[in-house]
Order: structure tokens, then C-alpha cells, then sequence
């Protein structure tokens, strides 16, 4: 084979991969949008079994997000990330995101869980979505019920007008650990 039929043999094979490289991009952004989409439910349904109280406090909400989290730690740092989605009620948008988180400490271990942001106000919502949001240092917060009459039982303030359930494999988690903890836009999944 010449130089130039191999040179053209590969240009040809290379345009070929590109092309293809990009219809599995495609594909792959929706098949991402709808695993989300799916742990999304997954985690509502259990979080309503778990804690009846919070569909109602859910669908009168300006808006909600869901993300799921997979955390490794060894011996005394740890690192998680994760992916979800924001869903603005009054208009149904949906906001792709990511999650990372950094953990300082001694401890060995995965662990996954999701958290439920319930946002009460569109200030609340919209800040999250466009300005990202993420948690200092390490800090616990009990979930109570505060002075919402039980709406919101199960749930921690984390904010002014942004509450969070968090969910592990073992059922809805009363005691929510924030732990250095980013969230910001999905580029690729918006």
C-alpha cells in the first residue's frame, strides 16, 4: 500500500472514530439525564415511605433537587462525588448538576447516600442553580422539625429556605453530615 492510500486509510479511520465518538456522546448524555432521572424517583419514593410529611413539603416547594453520592475514604482523607438534578416546580425546568466533596479525618470505608434539597423559595432555588452552593469544613446537623409544624421533619436547615433529607442504604438519616460538599452545573448534561 502506498503512502498516500495509507494516509488517506487513516484520515478516513479517524473520522470514523471522531463521528462515532461523538453519536456515543449523544447517546450517552441522555442515557445520563434518564439514570438520573430514575434515582430520582427511587429516592423520593423511599424518602415518602420513610418520612410521609415530606411529599407535601416537596410539592409545595418552589423547587427540589436530588443527588446521589459515592464516598471512599482511607485512612485520613476521603473524596466523593456525584451527580443530580434541580427541578424547578412552578415551571418543571430541570437543572443538571454535579457534586464533590473532600473529607478530612481518620476512617476507612464507602459509603453512598442521597441527598434531598427541598428549596422554599424561588431566591432559594435560583441561588442554588446559578450561583452553585456547597458546604464548609465538616459540620452534623440534627433534622428536626423546627418551627414549620412537622413540614418539615426528617429534614436539616442547611440554609435560609433550603432544607435537606439525606438518605442511606439503611433508610433516611437523622443525623445529616455535610463534608466540604460542591455543587455546581453539569456542562455536558444541560
Amino acid at each position: 500500500m502506498s503512502k498516500t492510500r495509507l494516509g488517506f486509510a487513516m484520515v478516513a479511520v479517524a473520522a470514523l472514530v471522531f463521528l462515532t465518538t461523538l453519536n456515543l456522546h449523544a447517546a450517552s448524555k441522555a442515557e445520563q439525564q434518564e439514570d438520573i432521572q430514575k434515582v430520582t424517583q427511587q429516592s423520593l419514593e423511599q424518602l415518602y415511605q420513610a418520612q410521609p410529611l415530606a411529599r407535601a413539603a416537596i410539592q409545595h416547594a418552589a423547587g427540589y433537587g436530588v443527588f446521589s453520592d459515592l464516598g471512599i475514604k482511607i485512612l485520613f482523607a476521603g473524596s466523593g462525588n456525584g451527580k443530580g438534578v434541580v427541578i424547578n416546580n412552578r415551571t418543571g425546568q430541570k437543572t443538571y448538576m454535579k457534586m464533590i466533596e473532600v473529607q478530612a479525618g481518620l476512617g476507612f470505608g464507602v459509603s453512598k447516600f442521597r441527598n434531598i434539597f427541598v428549596f422554599e423559595t424561588p431566591e432559594a432555588l435560583n441561588s442554588f442553580i446559578n450561583s452553585g452552593w456547597q458546604f464548609g469544613g465538616q459540620a452534623t446537623a440534627g433534622a428536626v422539625a423546627a418551627e414549620k409544624g412537622g413540614q418539615f421533619s426528617g429534614a436539616a436547615a442547611v440554609d435560609k429556605g433550603v432544607w435537606l433529607y439525606q438518605l442511606t442504604e439503611t433508610g433516611l438519616n437523622l443525623s445529616v453530615t455535610a463534608t466540604g460538599a460542591k455543587y455546581y452545573k453539569d456542562k455536558d448534561l444541560n
